[in-house]
């Protein structure tokens, strides 16, 4: 169970209008990004770029399309790991999810719609695409923030240019008992940085470094900005990627998103030379991505109690 006591995740207003490389405004929030993501892994972010309506309007879609019939839900299929449908998992029974790869650009969100409406969805593809294409610009502004607060702003270009978007829509029914259930099991995300919404079924919990759970109650207004091990990797493990759950109980159904931004295939997961020295030894070998996950997703990966040290520690 989590715990009882008062912990809260680091908040962070990302809505000033001076919020911009060089200001007073980008330098305190770069100090606070820094700090919540060596301390806790995540913080709760506001960010005013992506309107209510808007907000309100992807909680829609993510309904529209998870409520869709078992056999329409089933053509959301992909070579790549994570990014097809998920559904009916015996290790998580009340969870289910899509994947929409590349939702930033439109084209991509609109043929996912034409495969699961043959009449096309373009309401359903333009709120997608743009949530997404909103909500990247967060991404970006802390991925931005941290490399700068490294001092490796001569990686900046090419970091940045690594990664696609995949928007996951995540479905948790309602326990079919009184007890609290799990909804999704304890695990770190594998990909650079995530970014969740959620309707107002809270759910989500959060791992402390000395192992203690706390639950995460998000503002309506508000995301959860979480780095992911790749991100960790690159940053010689300075960072700490947090382990995170989903617990249920009540009787609302709970909907969210996910944003993911994770390594094109074939980029290589290296850290840059100046965060390696005697203090900070090499942690990680340098790896690929796509080869990262396919290993998480073998039983030796989902048995190992850090999937990222067991394929590539040193």
């Amino acid at each position: 169970m989590a715990s009882e006591t008062t912990l809260k995740l680091p908040a962070i207003d990302f809505s000033n209008e001076e919020l911009k490389p060089g200001t007073e405004v980008w330098e305190s929030v770069k100090y606070q990004v820094r700090k919540a993501l060596e301390d806790y892994g995540c913080f709760e972010a506001f960010f005013n770029k992506v309107p209510a309506d808007l907000r309100k309007s992807i909680l829609g879609a993510i309904e529209e399309v998870l409520e869709l019939p078992l056999e329409t839900k089933l053509r959301n299929v992909s070579k790549k790991p994570f990014h097809g449908y998920f559904g009916q998992l015996l290790v998580a029974p009340l969870y289910e999810s899509m994947g929409i790869d590349d939702a930033n650009v439109a084209e991509m969100v609109e043929t996912f719609a034409n495969v699961l409406w043959p009449q096309g969805n373009p309401t359903f593809s333009k709120t997608v695409q743009s949530f997404t294409e909103q909500l990247a610009e967060l991404d970006k502004i802390v991925r931005r923030m941290t490399v700068e607060s490294r001092g490796l702003e001569k990686y900046m270009d090419e970091h940045l240019d690594s990664t696609n978007y995949l928007l996951r829509v995540m479905k948790y029914k309602v326990p079919e008992t009184s007890d609290t259930e799990l909804g999704l099991r304890s695990h770190t995300d594998k990909n650079i940085v995530t970014i969740l919404y959620q309707n107002e079924v809270d759910g989500l919990e959060v791992q402390t470094k000395n192992g203690e759970w706390f639950s995460v109650k998000p503002s309506p207004d508000s995301f959860v900005v979480m780095i992911g091990d790749s991100l960790n990797a690159w940053v010689n493990g300075r960072l700490h990627s947090p382990y995170h759950r989903v617990m249920m109980t009540g009787n609302q159904t709970r909907y969210s998103c996910g944003l993911f931004s994770i390594p094109k295939a074939g980029y290589i997961i290296k850290a840059p030379e100046e965060l390696i020295d005697e203090e900070h030894p090499l942690q990680f070998k340098p790896f690929d991505q796509v080869e990262f996950f396919k290993f998480y997703y073998t039983e030796a990966g989902r048995r190992a109690e850090s999937a990222l040290h067991t394929y590539c520690g040193v």
